[in-house]
């Protein structure tokens, strides 16, 4: 394995409300926004990629050059005259986000389409993530060739990190979105689920009922985000641990998720024990929130800052 992490899924353009009606457009995502912040986390000698189809019109050109000048690898995206690249805009009702989604012509729905192509980038990572909102995306015919992908790479020696990141709106059933998570949840050794769309959807009545049934599909490690409230954690090595994030008064939680799941894994990929790689992913998500929009080059400093002071 070399130092490569690999996230792979759907980077949009994204409209995030600025003031009066008017908005700030960007690109985000949320493997791309984790891929973000992770290439700032890790040293130089790491490389962070992003695996994902673009279409071969401007915006794709725009965004392929935004990726590549955030320092991160685009190796691994392939380029299609068929599609172009999905769109969303952000509403905000009390640091709340809600979403409305312009994705039908997406070219990240091919993302599996070609599974030669797809394992070619897979190959020697030493972590790939990826989440629900993947494998919600790429075409419905395509989702058995992307999971038996990623258990080739994870047979091969690859860490397999999955956020669930529950969209139902993205899946025809809640039936099919549980069916298909638990088949994901399968593939991994890291799952990174939030206690709040678990128990919504899978009616899990505790965090350590979410904590248990992704134990129970056989990841090495498992860390239930709450929101503000306690995260509870569990590794094959080190055993369980909680930690409770840092009060702060949220404006945006665009990327909350992404930030912390960059912030754990920069720390265990580092060598990082569990408590400490929690702290690590807690504090910068808390600094994440109290800014607007989805990557917040200030809340990294900030981040910083503490880590250093």
């Amino acid at each position: 394995m070399t130092q490569r992490v690999l996230a792979i899924g759907e980077c949009m353009v994204e409209l995030a409300p600025v003031e009066d009606h008017l908005y700030r457009r960007g690109f985000a995502g949320d493997t791309y926004n984790f891929a973000w912040y992770l290439r700032r986390l890790l040293p130089s000698d790491w490389s962070v990629g992003y695996g994902t189809w673009l279409g071969t019109d401007a915006v794709s050109d725009e965004l392929e050059a935004a990726i590549a000048a955030a320092g991160i690898d685009t190796a691994a995206i392939r380029r299609t005259a068929e599609r172009t690249v999905g769109l969303y805009m952000i509403e905000l009702s009390g640091g709340e986000r809600s979403f409305t989604y312009w994705r039908s012509q997406s070219a990240a729905r091919l993302l599996a389409s070609d599974a030669a192509w797809l394992e070619a980038q897979l190959e020697g990572a030493a972590l790939v993530l990826f989440s629900g909102i993947t494998l919600a995306v790429v075409e419905p015919e395509d989702r058995a060739t992307l999971l038996s992908s990623l258990a080739r790479a994870r047979k091969a020696g690859t860490v397999i990190a999955f956020d669930p990141n529950l969209r139902p709106r993205l899946w025809p059933d809640t039936q099919t979105m549980r069916a298909a998570l638990m088949q994901a949840a399968d593939v991994a050794d890291i799952a990174l689920p939030s206690f709040e769309d678990e128990h919504r959807h899978f009616g899990d009545p505790t965090i350590d009922a979410t904590l248990e049934r992704y134990c129970a599909r056989g990841a090495r490690t498992v860390v239930v985000k709450n929101g503000a409230d306690a995260i509870a954690a569990w590794d094959a090595a080190e055993g369980d641990a909680h930690l409770q994030p840092p009060r702060v008064a949220a404006i945006d939680t665009t990327a909350a998720g992404d930030s912390f799941n960059a912030g754990f894994l920069a720390a265990r990929l580092r060598g990082a024990p569990l408590a400490e790689a929690l702290d690590a992913g807690a504090r910068l998500a808390a600094e994440v929130v109290r800014h607007p929009g989805a990557l917040v080059p200030e809340a990294l400093e900030k981040f910083r800052g503490k880590a250093t002071s």
